[in-house]
């Protein structure tokens, strides 16, 4: 069962089955290797310097691993509105779809912040994407390759739902929060949609000592403040601000501020702003980084990597003094190569 079309295009191998289980709780191992097949090929494709840095596990938790950000990938572009997911049978006018928006909404206690057209679909997705994870966990078996892989993923690391459950929680605090008054409230979405992943990343990377839970959460937060600050030109065309509110307003920036652009660089508010955001955001890298000796010596390089590339993106930031306006601040080819090779001799072949 191939993943990739006549075209090069990324194929669901199990596409043709029309229905959303399986009752099987255990599949034969050519379908779930091939569901794994799919979540390295989508991964190979999207994730940038992610798949760099997972190439050199060990291949079991590299699958595992590659699993686990096919299933984040996916509920951040259905929350984007960059894919449409697909559960036979679903529907956003189906009354369980219904109740559970619903729900949401009256435990946000607010309004949402996407058209109702969109929100109704988005949410119902995301709903739908929670049936299929409740597959992972239970007897039957979602006929989506993504659950699949993760389901095995599940079984093999003991990975707890609730951590599941968060990241798509944060997903769906997009739709209902486009501002954040103080950084306590950025915390808990940077909790959501980042600390998460570090905490089970772990569990897959492997660890005895149970600081290595604290310094993943502290991980999360500092990769997700590298987003947030090298995406915030991008972020106010879509009339988001995570920047917190409070803290802009310390420094005499207004929302109207942030929307000028460029002009923005002649404040003389952004550039301390900026000086103090990246200050705070070391404090995280610098706990974050107390992770990697407690991690097995295999699976160090992993995280090693993705640290120290948006380090660089920030230390980039701060150079340009704070210029995230002209253009998308990333790292070139030969500057990822020759970080790669420093970091995979240390962390590999040297104790911390």
């Amino acid at each position: 069962m191939g993943v990739i079309g006549s075209r090069g295009e990324l194929v669901n191998p199990f596409s043709h089955i029309d229905a959303a289980l399986w009752s099987e709780n255990r599949l034969p191992e050519d379908i779930i290797q091939s569901a794994y097949d799919y979540c390295e090929e989508l991964t190979r494709r999207e994730a940038g310097n992610f798949y760099h840095s997972f190439k050199y596990l060990p291949e079991q938790e590299r699958r595992a691993i590659m699993a686990y950000y096919a299933f984040c990938r996916r509920a951040d572009d259905i929350a984007d509105g960059d894919y449409v997911d697909y559960f036979p049978g679903g529907s956003e006018n189906n009354q369980e779809s219904i109740d559970y928006r619903t729900k949401i909404e009256r435990l946000i206690d607010g309004v949402p912040v996407l058209d109702r057209s969109s929100y109704n679909d988005k949410m119902s997705q995301l709903f739908y994407y929670r049936k299929k994870l409740s597959t992972a966990y239970g007897n039957l078996t979602s006929t989506d390759p993504i659950f699949i892989a993760l389901k095995d993923t599940v079984n093999k690391y003991g990975i707890s739902r609730q951590l599941l459950d968060d990241m798509i929680s944060g997903m769906e605090e997009d739709f209902h929060r486009n501002r954040y008054e103080t950084f306590e409230d950025l915390y808990s979405y940077c909790y959501k949609v980042a600390s998460t992943v570090g905490l089970v990343c772990i569990e897959i990377y492997g660890y005895d000592d149970k600081r290595a839970r604290e310094y993943a959460e502290s991980w999360g937060i500092y990769m997700q403040l590298t987003n947030i600050l090298r995406d915030v030109a991008e972020d106010i065309e879509r009339d988001r601000i995570y920047l917190p509110i409070e803290d802009l307003r310390r420094f005499g920036i207004s929302e109207q501020d942030l929307k000028n652009g460029k002009e923005i660089l002649n404040h003389p508010g952004w550039k301390p702003f900026v000086k103090e955001y990246i200050k705070r955001a070391d404090k995280y890298r610098e706990r974050g980084m107390k992770l990697f000796p407690l991690l097995d010596k295999s699976s160090r390089y992993s995280p090693a990597a993705m640290t120290t590339f948006y380090h660089s993106i920030m230390k980039k930031i701060e150079k340009n003094d704070g210029d995230v306006f002209s253009e998308r601040t990333q790292l070139s080819k030969t500057e990822k190569i020759g970080l790669a090779a420093y970091i995979y001799v240390r962390f590999r072949f040297f104790a911390l």
